[in-house]
């Protein structure tokens, strides 16, 4: 014999259980009381079998409550418990337990709780991904071979990243590292579209709502800034652009979303809000960024070149980089600006370059700039021969009979402060080649009889974008 439950009693939350045939007990000393006016049903415990074989054999069926041997019968549900319990219930003129009915698959099938009606926020969010997912692209490098994986340890290749539709025309943008290998194989003048070199693979989906690919053929590109622009070959639809945001209204906080295709998994959605802002952004490609937007949302392998959307869908940033010990997202990713990547896109498109306005001068690293014992500002390095800057009277850092003789170090530039050679660089994006601009400069930081604050005036020249 064996008890397996009907049903549950409200009053103690006791089960109620049935008695079965010896051949489907499941080995549990269980004993059962039978209520004489109630045989169909068992209120059922567990108890020690050999006491409850002592009780019965005894006599001893009689319940606290006072109530007779013929009030409430017992039996022993396990194997050779039940054996011993049913002759002894024979003896005791114990009538058995009626056979329980066969569970159905009804009996055993969960009822299914019907879904609710989605959350506002859900809603919202599920519309900006449907309203833009067809807009974002697969991006291939064509001279790396591979894909993800799928199964166990996924490996993402270089070369595997994110891009999104610029216009209707069949422009793309993604960044320069998820390119580099393929662009770090053309002349210079191939950099900047000439022949328009097939640099990529891309697939997108189309109108009916299938994926197709593309060869992909390089406008320009602005290493700098880490942002490529590519056309698709062979287009035989419209495309639809992302529409853009302003990435100088951004507060953190706000609510964001990223779509991209991290670990070669396409069209993948993670959201966050935004954690910080002007934050300073060195790429993989080698360049620091200014103003980047860092946010929660996962960024990871294969995002790159992506999207990074506000709560109205529109792109705010290119995901370009994480922060991260383990090379997967640790929860801090950064965005390049749009504003950024809507000053350079045109003239990526125009010209197949960027024409940024420039000192011609190089900077000292923030490091060589401490071991130099430069606090703050920005250290030069060294000064194009016949630039704006050398006719100015800028000084670079040489070498001198003493030892070596610290360069002059940029403090301002207009009514700009500049506290390290980034700080130089985002300043410099807001001005036009031709402008005359005025840089404040402290000189003589080896000497010992103090420093010379300085003003120069220069017209910044066209520098250049690779």
């Amino acid at each position: 014999m064996s008890c397996i439950p009907t049903s549950w009693s409200r009053a103690g939350c006791q089960p109620m259980y049935s008695l079965l045939s010896t051949s489907t007990c499941i080995g549990r000393p269980c004993v059962a009381f039978i209520p004489v006016q109630r045989s169909s049903a068992t209120r059922c415990c567990c108890r020690d079998s050999e006491s409850i074989k002592s009780r019965v054999q005894s006599g001893d069926t009689a319940s606290s409550s006072g109530r007779s041997s013929h009030d409430v019968r017992m039996v022993v549900c396990n194997r050779r418990s039940a054996q011993l319990a049913i002759a002894a219930a024979a003896a005791a003129s114990v009538v058995p337990c009626p056979p329980a009915m066969a569970l159905t698959l009804q009996d055993v099938t969960p009822q299914v709780v019907p879904a609710g009606a989605l959350s506002a926020r859900e809603e919202a969010i599920i519309d900006i991904f449907e309203r833009n997912t067809n807009s974002v692209a697969n991006v291939f490098d064509i001279t790396l071979q591979g894909g993800a994986g799928r199964s166990g340890a996924v490996d993402t290749p270089e070369g595997n990243g994110t891009g999104f539709v610029w216009d209707s025309d069949g422009h793309v943008i993604t960044n320069f590292h998820v390119l580099s290998s393929a662009l770090r194989q053309l002349r210079p003048a191939q950099l900047q579209g000439e022949g328009s070199p097939r640099v990529a693979k891309l697939t997108l989906f189309n109108k009916q709502g299938y994926q197709q690919s593309y060869d992909a053929a390089l406008v320009g590109a602005d290493r700098s800034k880490d942002i490529v622009v590519l056309r698709l070959l062979n287009l035989q639809e419209a495309l639809q652009p992302m529409q853009l945001g302003e990435s100088g209204k951004v507060r953190i906080g706000q609510q964001v979303l990223a779509i991209g295709n991290p670990f070669g998994f396409d069209h993948t959605l993670t959201t966050g809000v935004v954690s910080g802002i002007g934050r300073e952004i060195q790429s993989q490609a080698g360049a620091i960024i200014g103003g980047g937007i860092q946010t929660d949302a996962a960024i990871n392998p294969g995002n790159s070149g992506g999207p990074l959307l506000d709560s109205q869908g529109r792109v705010i940033g290119v995901n370009t980089a994480i922060f991260t010990n383990t090379g997967t997202s640790a929860g801090v990713g950064f965005a390049i600006p749009i504003d950024i990547v809507r000053s350079v896109v045109p003239q990526l498109i125009q010209y197949g370059k960027v024409v940024r306005p420039a000192l011609n001068i190089q900077l000292s690293t923030d490091q060589v700039a401490r071991a130099l014992r430069v606090s703050s500002g920005a250290l030069v390095q060294s000064v194009g021969p016949n630039s704006a800057a050398a006719k100015a009277g800028l000084l670079p850092t040489r070498r001198g009979l003493t030892g070596i003789i610290t360069g002059d170090v940029i403090t301002g530039i207009n009514d700009r402060k500049v506290n390290k050679a980034a700080d130089l660089a985002l300043a410099l994006d807001s001005f036009q080649v031709g402008d005359r601009v005025t840089l404040k400069v402290r000189r003589g930081e080896e000497r010992a009889q103090g420093t010379q604050d300085l003003t120069l005036s220069l017209t910044l020249e066209e520098g250049s974008s690779s």
